[in-house]
Formats: structure tokens, C-alpha cells, sequence
């Protein structure tokens, strides 16, 4: 009804129209002579007389533009479903500052400035910002605006921290104990961060922390820092620095097992001479399933699997046979939940009761940070642990004898500009120093503008920290002077040492690395399997080829290639050139008997090669090649091309 009535008093006609979800009103305004801000204030729901008109109207006015969008005044007559708050600065009635929603049709042609007191880039007069963002951080996400001093960091590396703070390996359930996820990670030793911003308090991320404290320290020490690596103190690891856990839910269906058979009745249960199965595997070697399986078939809760280990067991009844299933992989795990789904009959019912067909575990595997695990800062500056120092090797500090818990590489700063983190160390010092937290809200200089009572404070973090260090004995820029934990000697910079927060990330080598001798293989082409699951080998692939060729590594890349990959002994008839039509024969024996296959009855065995093309057993040559040229030669001869070869000595 409030759409009818704008649309008699303003507009020449109106159609019915549609957008994706929500349904609009269309007023076709074609004349160039009503201006923008007439309409604005004209529908506005604070200046408008109609006092039925919703506050989530969405109003989206869209101008008479060359090749742009259909040109109307747009109403929606259900609200939004992104509406964002923003200051109406430009009200008629009064001049008031009021709170208006508005959508993400109507502010693509908005005129909305920003609290940096500037006018956006606006060069005509005659077109002033209408609405003013409330804060800015309202442009930033709830991940992006956990970052402490963002505005002080290069843009990429705010998006990489949004991404990896997905992929912190934090504290991430209250209810851990009731949880069956397939697969969670859990830090076991979070902290709250010292320096943090507005938004952290207001989502309680205090329950759910993602990291660390530690004391970082800005140096280049042993050389093991470079590119990105960052060193560990072992002694802070050991006492619990950014330990975790996963935690795998593993779910035993037994339906499954019977494949729609009646007959077939699979149910959990131990083996031994009280179920009155029969062990069918128990004389294989391993550990005796009553050391970890209950009477009951499942796991005990608490019990540390090594893998291959037997974790539950199943029994057929219409057999009388039992299976045990091993713990699979290469870790040690903890049993740390088991629970049951039974379908049972209701009570006072004459049906009997099924036996119990599905089970859940779950298993906690302990991951303590080591070579190779992936950490992070929330400023983007992401490395791998390689090396768990000593403590007694770590530089000491001069004035507290404090040894920093990680040493970053200083050469990651000038590049990628994440002057957040600096920040970040500096003000975490003086917050401890103080005991107390360290607002760290982003752009704060931008609405010190317009608030009375922050100009008052100092500008920078620095101007405000610094006296505080300086007050309590330290230096006013953060710096320390460090000793060498090897040499004893002072090095020779002051370093730029400080807590900052740390992030444990969910990448681990553990689950990344991949390392083979021998294993399967191909059956077609006799060349290992690819994947780390299967326990493969890496594809080494033409490129590699061409950099093991340019460094003269000849016979590295015909042991990768060959040796180590499909050699297989080939038999070549030098008289007709043919790989494929040589082949083993067999003699008999010089007791006249056939040999049987698994039965010694004594006599030599007699075989030679010969070639079914010459019917001859002269000019056979024995030549090593790769597997899968013999697999090319029989694949050219089914498309009737011969495969000629041509064997000489020492080719």
C-alpha cells in the first residue's frame, strides 16, 4: 500500500518487476529534471509522513546512466537479506545523524563516504555523500577484523591471514567430550592474546583462543631462519608450547557386512573360548586381542594403540568365525570414546531384540610441534619449524636473561611491509608490563577525528607504549640487547624482541610426508603406484628429467628412471629383430616324469629360451630395458606394427 501511494504522487506509471528473490515495485522516472537527493529524502523512512512505511524498506534508486542498469525508482517489498547499518547524514528534518538500513541494491548508487574526513574522491558539488559509514571496520569480515592493526599491514598479507586463521589448529569446541567429528584438530594449550581488538571481545573468542603468546625474537641466528623457517626453543615445546591433538571418529556399520543376506548375522564380540567362536585368525603373529578389546568386541577407553594393533572385533554367527580389525596407519593412537547405536525393540513387545549392529570410536592422536610443522602470526607471515633449538643454545637477553621461545628471520619484514606485527610486539610488551590488554582495533586514527576524548591520547602505538617501556627499564623502541647462547659474546645489534600471538596451523609433515623403497605397483606397466595413501613414489616427470640432465647426473636419472622404477630382463631375437615372440620352454625330466608344481621329485629341471618366429633357440640375447617398452612393443603389435630391434655389443 505504501508503494501504491509513493508511486500515485510521484511517479508517471509503474510495472510490476522482479529480482532475484524479492519482489519490487518498478516507478519509471524518466524525467532528467528531478534531482537525486529529492527522491532519497523524499522516501527516506525518517523523513517521509507515511509512518507505515517498514525501516528495512529497501529503496534502490538507479539514474539515467548511457549503457548502465534500467533506470527507476526501485521499492522492495520484503527486506533485505544483507542489510547493513549506515548514518543518514543528509535528513531534512532537523539535521539529525540517525541509523538507516540499508541493501546491496540501493548502495551501488549511494553516496557513502568514509570517517577518514576526507570526501572519497568526490569532485562535483552538487553530489555530496548523503550516508556515513558507521565505523570502518564495517568493510572488514568477522576473521578480518580479529587482526590486530591491519591498516598498518600490506593488503595481501590480511587476506593470507584470513584464510590461515581458518586453519588454525585452535580450541575450537566446549564440548569436546560429546563431539564425533570425522576428523578435529585441538590445541591443547591455547592463551588469550594480549593484544586484540574490539571484535574479539564481542564474538567471546576468549572461549575458542587459536594460539600462543611467545617471545619472538627478530634475528637471524644459525642460519636455520632462512626463507621463512622459523627456529623453536625445544625446552618451551617441552613444557607444552602449541602441543594439540586429533581427534578421528571412526563409525563400524555390520549391516553392511551381511549384504541383504538373512542368514549371514554379523555381532561385536571378543575372541575367545567363552564367546564360542572360533579364532580364525588368532594363530597369525601380533598381540593377543584380549589385551585391547573388551568382552564386548570394541575397544577400551583409554587403551594406547600402536598400529596393527587389534582395536575390535567381529564375529559370524551363522559360521562360528571371528575377525579382528588392526589399527591401521603408522602412529600411536589413544582410544578415547567409544559408544553404541543399537536399534532395540520397544518395551512390552513381543519382537526380539537385534543384536547390535553399528559402534562409534574415536581415536586421539598426540601432535607436539616438530620439524616441519607450519606456524603463523596473524599478519600473514606464515613459516615451518626447522629446527627445535636447545635452550641453552638460544640467545638470553641482557637485562631479564629471558630466551625467546621463536626466532623469526628479520628479512621477512622489508618486503612485505607487516608493520602490524612490530606493532603488535611492542605494544604485547608494554600490555605485560602493565597487565593489562591492548586494544589493537583498526583505523582508530580515522575516529580519533571525530572523538572528543581520544585526542587526548598519543597517536601511534609507539607514542604510547614507548614511555611505558622506557619507564619500566626498557628500551623505548622495543630493542634488547641479546648474548649469543653459543659464544657467550654480545651480538653485535640490539634485537627487536616481544610477545606476539602465534598460530599453531593444521599443516603437519606428519601427514605430509612421503618416502618409498619398495612397494605395490602397477600390475599393467610394473612401475610404482602414485599417492601417499597407497604408499607410492613421486612422479619424477619430464621437467625433472631435463634438471638432472643439465647438472650432467646421468646415471642418477637412469637409477631413478629405471633401476629403481620397471627394470625387468628382456630376451631379443638378434636373427628375426623380435621382443614378444621369445618365450621360456621347459624340458622334461631325465626320469621321464612330468614336473608337478609345488612337488620335488627329484631330477634337474631344464629350460631355455627360444623363439617361436626362427623355431630356434640360437641368437638370444639378454637385454635390461624398462618394463613399459615391452608393454609398448605387444601394444604396437595388436595394431599390426612390428617392433624390430636391433642388438649389438656394447650399444
Amino acid at each position: 500500500m505504501a508503494a501504491n501511494l509513493i508511486a500515485d504522487a510521484m511517479a508517471k506509471e509503474w510495472a510490476g518487476a522482479t529480482e532475484w528473490g524479492c519482489n519490487t515495485r518498478h516507478l519509471d522516472i524518466r524525467s532528467p529534471s528531478l534531482p537525486h537527493l529529492l527522491f532519497l529524502s523524499f522516501l527516506s523512512p525518517l523523513s517521509t509522513p507515511f509512518a507505515f512505511i517498514p525501516d528495512d524498506l529497501e529503496v534502490g534508486y538507479v539514474p539515467l546512466s548511457f549503457g548502465g542498469a534500467f533506470p527507476g525508482l526501485f521499492l522492495f517489498t520484503s527486506p533485505s537479506r544483507l542489510v547493513r547499518p549506515v548514518k543518514n547524514v543528509a535528513d531534512p528534518s532537523g539535521g539529525r545523524s540517525e541509523i538507516e538500513l540499508i541493501g546491496p541494491f540501493e548502495q551501488a548508487f549511494m553516496e557513502i563516504k568514509c570517517l577518514d574526513g576526507g570526501d572519497g574522491g568526490r569532485r562535483i558539488p552538487s553530489f555530496p555523500a548523503t550516508h556515513e559509514e558507521i565505523h570502518p571496520t564495517a568493510m572488514l569480515s568477522v576473521v578480518a577484523s580479529l587482526t590486530p592493526w591491519s591498516d598498518h599491514n600490506q593488503s595481501p598479507r590480511n587476506m593470507y591471514q584470513c584464510q590461515m586463521a581458518k586453519q588454525t589448529m585452535g580450541f575450537s569446541s566446549q564440548a569436546l567430550q560429546f563431539r564425533a567429528d570425522n576428523k578435529l584438530f585441538h590445541l591443547q594449550t591455547p592463551q588469550s592474546p594480549i593484544v586484540r581488538t574490539v571484535a574479539y571481545d564481542k564474538y567471546a573468542l576468549d572461549e575458542f583462543p587459536t594460539g600462543t603468546n611467545a617471545i619472538v625474537a627478530v634475528l637471524a641466528y644459525s642460519g636455520y631462519d632462512m626463507e621463512d623457517a622459523m627456529i623453536l626453543n625445544k625446552s618451551s615445546v617441552e613444557r607444552g608450547l602449541c602441543h594439540g591433538h586429533i581427534y578421528e571418529t571412526h563409525t563400524v556399520d555390520l549391516t553392511n557386512n551381511s549384504r541383504g543376506k538373512i542368514d549371514k548375522v554379523h555381532e561385536f564380540g571378543r575372541i575367545d573360548k567363552a564367546s564360542g567362536a572360533l579364532p580364525t585368525n588368532q594363530r597369525k603373529k601380533g598381540p593377543d586381542p584380549k589385551q585391547t578389546i573388551d568382552i564386548d568386541g570394541l575397544p577400551y577407553v583409554g587403551q594406547v594403540m600402536y598400529p596393527d594393533m587389534p582395536i575390535y572385533s567381529i564375529i559370524e554367527k551363522s559360521k562360528s568365525e571371528a575377525s579382528v580389525r588392526k589399527l591401521k596407519g603408522s602412529e600411536t593412537a589413544v582410544v578415547d570414546y567409544v559408544a553404541i547405536e543399537g536399534t532395540y525393540a520397544k518395551p512390552h513387545s513381543t519382537i526380539a531384540k537385534p543384536h547390535l549392529q553399528k559402534a562409534r570410536y574415536r581415536l586421539r592422536r598426540p601432535r607436539n610441534p616438530i620439524i616441519g610443522d607450519k606456524f603463523s602470526s596473524r599478519h600473514g607471515q606464515k613459516g615451518v619449524c626447522s629446527q627445535l633449538w636447545p635452550d641453552i643454545d638460544m640467545p638470553f637477553s641482557g637485562v631479564t636473561g629471558m630466551r625467546p621461545d621463536l626466532i623469526i628471520n628479520p628479512h621477512a619484514f622489508p618486503s612485505r611491509m607487516t608493520i602490524g606485527m612490530l606493532l603488535e610486539s611492542l605494544a604485547a610488551k608494554g600490555g605485560c608490563l602493565k597487565g593489562s590488554f591492548v586494544d589493537a582495533t583498526p583505523f582508530a586514527s580515522s575516529t580519533s577525528q571525530t572523538n572528543a576524548e581520544s585526542q587526548s591520547k598519543s597517536g601511534t602505538p609507539i607514542e604510547e607504549f614507548g614511555p611505558v617501556l622506557a619507564s619500566y627499564g626498557f628500551n623505548y623502541h622495543g630493542t634488547e640487547v641479546l648474548y649469543s647462547g653459543v659464544l657467550g659474546t654480545e651480538l653485535t645489534c640490539e634485537i627487536f624482541i616481544g610477545p606476539v600471538y602465534y598460530q599453531r596451523l593444521r599443516h603437519m609433515v606428519s601427514d605430509k610426508f612421503q618416502v618409498r623403497s619398495t612397494g605395490p605397483i602397477n600390475p599393467v606397466t610394473r612401475q610404482p603406484l602414485k599417492g601417499r595413501k597407497t604408499g607410492g613414489g613421486i612422479r619424477f616427470g619430464e621437467m625433472e628429467r631435463d634438471a638432472l640432465l643439465a647438472h650432467g647426473a646421468s646415471y642418477l636419472l637412469h637409477d631413478r628412471l629405471h633401476t629403481c622404477s620397471d627394470y625387468h630382463v628382456a630376451h631379443v631375437c638378434s636373427l628375426c629383430r623380435s621382443l614378444i615372440s621369445t618365450s621360456s620352454v621347459q624340458h622334461k625330466r631325465k626320469n621321464g616324469t612330468q614336473p608337478i608344481p609345488g612337488l620335488n621329485l627329484g631330477g634337474s629341471i631344464a629350460s631355455k629360451i627360444i623363439c617361436h618366429s626362427c623355431k630356434s633357440s640360437k641368437g638370444i640375447e639378454t637385454v635390461a630395458m624398462p618394463y613399459v617398452f615391452r608393454y609398448l612393443a605387444v601394444e604396437l603389435a595388436a595394431m599390426n606394427i612390428n617392433l624390430s630391434l636391433q642388438v649389438r655389443e656394447g650399444a
